[in-house]
């Protein structure tokens, strides 16, 4: 039997490791748009303006974190698998909520306004740089809300949530 105080453990874990992650993003997002060598690969999907699609997303995700996802193993099975399922269900949300604002910007339900869709529509190198949450750029003052919602969204077809490119 699992003692409640391992649940309570895991699930502290897993919201960690989420919200690390986002912090995460955020950061290495904003450092891309400074360092000509990190920001490299960077400023070609800018000049493309698409994502790789949700499945090579993750890959990305997962490879670059894949190391910090299993340091807590080595604090307790309760505090791995936790930390592990939260980098992993991050890993998966920002590789969906990246490609969805590509793809279906008006299907980011959870955000005022889809500040990835924004920061490439409107060429924004200083403002809006979370991909999966807008958390830190509110909290780092680098939040530019704008009208986004346009007549070019407005006549886009109306598709679903999972109507996007995922390979």
């Amino acid at each position: 039997m699992i003692a409640l105080s391992s649940i309570g453990v895991g699930v502290v874990c897993f919201l960690g490791s989420f919200i690390l992650g986002s912090l995460v993003e955020y950061w290495l997002h904003r450092l891309m748009h400074v360092s000509p060598k990190i920001g490299k690969r960077h400023r070609d999907h800018h000049r493309r303006n698409e994502g790789q699609g949700v499945v090579w997303e993750f890959r990305d995700y997962i490879v670059g974190s894949f190391v910090v996802m299993c340091m807590m193993f080595f604090i307790s099975w309760a505090a791995g698998i936790g930390w592990f399922l939260g980098g992993l269900v991050f890993a998966a949300f920002a590789a969906y909520a990246h490609q969805l604002q590509h793809d279906n910007p008006t299907k980011c339900f959870w955000m005022a306004m889809p500040v990835h869709y924004v920061h490439h529509k409107y060429g924004m190198w200083e403002h809006n740089f979370g991909l999966a949450v807008d958390w830190w750029d509110r909290v780092f003052g680098t939040y530019k809300p704008v009208d986004w919602l346009t007549e070019e969204e407005l006549k886009q077809p109306v598709r679903g949530h999972l109507q996007l490119r995922w390979w």
